[in-house]
């Protein structure tokens, strides 16, 4: 990531300031981003996506060791002299535990050693061996220390293997509100573990993590900007598209867009697929600009399936959203009775016009 030029904002390769991107991933994480500038001032300071993960994680941990770590029953079993939970007598034979006055129990102490916090502290590791903080040592330095502070303080728990699995588990049990950040956070870091097809313990190239990364976030921040803040609509994200086809045909790929939305007034229908791509215009063999072509036949057929089901259907209209850097980009485009639309959003605007342009694009006709 680098600066702007007049700004101590840093940016992303895409062009993204920091500040915009936390904001995106606060949306992607159903949350509604916090505006106020003394809020965001260590957020524009962060050079990296691993620098901004890891300074709102040690602060969200300092706040939950201010109240105590959660804790949960774990599952527990010990060689031990006396009787608690369950005793093992399989067990307890074989190491002849009764000739010496002990007995090994099978119990479940109330601990702080339970999964989120095995997640949180792994990634704290994760993030000290392996985080990107810029290029900045003196800054790198500082931040890493936090961490190994925060590791330290967090001494009995034990070390796990992060998956994103494991990480989205936990995140979908009924949590406190600044666990559900942490564990969002280290579900996002885990994503960034990506490995290659080559044996090894190698990544992918910071570039094409990046990528990747930012395609998710910017899909679910989209779909999560319009149902927390459309009003007036339904909003569906990822809603299963049937093909209507007159032969059962188990080969056919699962159509799902991005989101589909419904006026609840007029019932007006747009399917909506984001796009997180450098080029929302590409060129073609002879050099000549033209639109994805595989991005507008996915679309087409989206809507082409359903128009038989409804005048409704008939008149959908879909609209790829692509992201842009300080360059507007909105087309309609015609084909038969139907209309399909090219609309992008400058992610470098101000946060407000960032929100402006989402509405303005479900609104425009």
């Amino acid at each position: 990531m680098t600066t702007t030029s007049n700004s101590p904002t840093f940016v992303t390769e895409y062009g993204i300031p920091i500040r915009n991107l936390w904001h995106m991933l606060l949306y992607a994480w159903n949350e509604l981003p916090d505006l106020k500038t003394s809020s965001l001032a260590d957020v524009d300071t962060s050079p990296t996506l691993d620098a901004l993960l890891a300074l709102m994680l040690t602060k969200l941990l300092r706040q939950r060791l201010r109240i105590g770590l959660g804790r949960g029953y774990t599952n527990d079993h010990s060689l031990i002299h006396a009787i608690r939970g369950r005793i093992n007598f399989p067990e307890s034979l074989k190491r002849r535990a009764f000739e010496q006055g002990q007995a090994f129990c099978e119990f479940q102490p109330y601990s702080q050693n339970v999964l989120k916090n095995q997640i949180i502290r792994s990634t704290l590791l994760y993030l000290i061996r392996a985080g990107n903080f810029g290029a900045n040592r003196t800054h790198a330095n500082e931040l890493r220390h936090q961490l190994q502070n925060l590791f330290r303080s967090l001494e009995g728990i034990d070390l796990i293997e992060l998956t994103p699995d494991a990480t989205r588990r936990q995140m979908f049990a009924r949590d406190d509100h600044d666990y559900r950040l942490m564990l969002a956070i280290c579900d996002l870091i885990a994503q960034r573990q990506m490995p290659t097809d080559s044996a090894g313990t190698r990544t992918q190239p910071t570039l094409g993590r990046e990528a990747l990364t930012l395609h998710s976030i910017y899909e679910r921040f989209v779909a999560n900007f319009y149902r927390l803040q459309l009003k007036g609509w339904s909003v569906s994200a990822q809603k299963h598209l049937h093909w209507h086809e007159a032969f059962s045909n188990d080969l056919l790929p699962i159509m799902r867009p991005d989101l589909v939305l419904e006026e609840n007034t007029t019932g007006r229908i747009l399917i909506v697929d984001t796009k997180f791509t450098a080029h929302s215009v590409i060129h073609n063999q002879w050099g000549k600009p033209e639109f994805n072509s595989s991005h507008l036949y996915q679309l087409y057929t989206y809507l082409k399936t359903q128009e038989h089901l409804s005048e409704r259907h008939k008149q959908a209209e879909g609209i790829l959203i692509y992201p842009s850097i300080e360059q507007a980009l909105s087309q309609r485009i015609q084909l038969q009775d139907m209309f399909i639309r090219i609309e992008s959003v400058d992610l470098s605007a101000p946060w407000q016009e960032i929100e402006k342009q989402l509405i303005e694009i479900v609104k425009h006709r």
